[in-house]
């Protein structure tokens, strides 16, 4: 049928009919939190970068996982900063480091609320790469035993899910069997599975100080041009244990969501990364855009594209925003 028969308007015409036909949904129950961490006792200090967001003490990081929770978000991704770096990272995986210790304050004070860790190097070494440099290189196999530790410590703190963010090979493989052979069976692995050399992470880079010191890290994430190569790379960590996979960034990247959700039935994240907070930030700063409205366009398209959960700075905005139009 065609018009006039056919009127698609007919059902877009009042509230109600168009929340009857939605196909996406988007809730808080979506979201995933990033969290800093910091050495100290100051309870908050506000990100230059990314503004409304905050580098935490253990004790306060705790405090605000458990405003979140009471918000309808269910998880939380904490990222460290460390007291000291050094050559290879070694304060990630200390037993009292600012992470362990977050984690086993987030699981005393809300233990119910999703506990993910960034497993990754970069803001621990004095090179700011993701793993141990060899004759100006990322080793990737010497970087597997130190991601095997730092595993290991995180699981042992409290942690629910590993998220390994380096990209390197077998990094899942290993880990997962590293936590096996502890009886840490029930750690999940949150792979960045697809994790792109983007341009869209300054803002996190400033955030964490983990700008590399020489090169850049397009020998080991993954080109920006290729799509295929993201399957190959989801389905190699699948093959390896992994229990969700995930997308970085999201936005210039919603195809590559929308082919990782076709091609395979495991959960699937996107990470709302550091760039696309910003820019909105910045946009509606200048009064160029809603920030509201455009915020949850993008975490809806996000939805629509696929992906079952978000990592988003947007988190407790948008959880609060929901909330109050339910």
């Amino acid at each position: 049928m065609s018009f006039p028969e056919t009127r698609p308007r007919r059902l877009r015409r009042s509230s109600s009919l168009r929340r009857m036909v939605r196909e996406t949904t988007l809730s808080a129950n979506t979201f995933m939190a990033p969290l800093f961490v910091a050495p100290g006792n100051t309870p908050r200090l506000e990100i230059s970068s990314l503004p409304g967001q905050f580098h935490f003490s253990v004790a306060e990081v705790a405090r605000e996982a458990s405003e979140l929770f009471e918000l309808g978000v269910p998880s939380v991704i904490l990222f460290g900063l460390p007291e000291k770096k050094d050559e290879v990272g070694s304060e990630a995986w200390h037993n009292d480091g600012v992470v362990q210790r977050a984690i086993r304050g987030i699981k005393r004070t809300v233990p119910e609320m999703t506990v993910a860790v960034d497993t990754c190097f970069c803001e621990y070494t004095t090179h700011g790469h993701c793993g141990i440099v060899v004759d100006g290189r990322v080793d990737n196999d010497a970087t597997l035993e130190n991601l095997g530790r730092l595993a290991l410590s995180y699981a042992r703190a409290g942690a629910d899910l590993i998220a390994p963010s380096g990209m390197m090979d077998g990094a899942v493989g290993f880990i997962r069997e590293s936590l096996d052979e502890e009886d840490l069976d029930e750690v999940g692995i949150l792979a960045y599975a697809a994790k792109y050399a983007s341009a869209y992470y300054g803002p996190f880079r400033v955030a964490v100080d983990s700008t590399p010191a020489f090169g850049d890290r397009q020998g080991y994430q993954m080109d920006p041009a290729n799509l295929r190569e993201a399957v190959r790379e989801v389905a190699a960590d699948i093959e390896e244990g992994a229990d969700i996979v995930m997308v970085k960034p999201a936005l210039a990247y919603l195809d590559v969501v929308a082919e990782i959700r076709r091609e395979f039935d495991l959960p699937v994240a996107a990470y709302n990364v550091s760039g696309e907070y910003a820019m909105l930030k910045a946009g509606a700063e200048r009064g160029w855009l809603d920030h509201d409205r455009v915020m949850l366009e993008n975490l809806l398209a996000m939805r629509r594209a696929g992906a079952d959960i978000i990592l988003t700075y947007h988190a407790k905005e948008a959880a609060r925003l929901l909330a109050k139009r339910a």
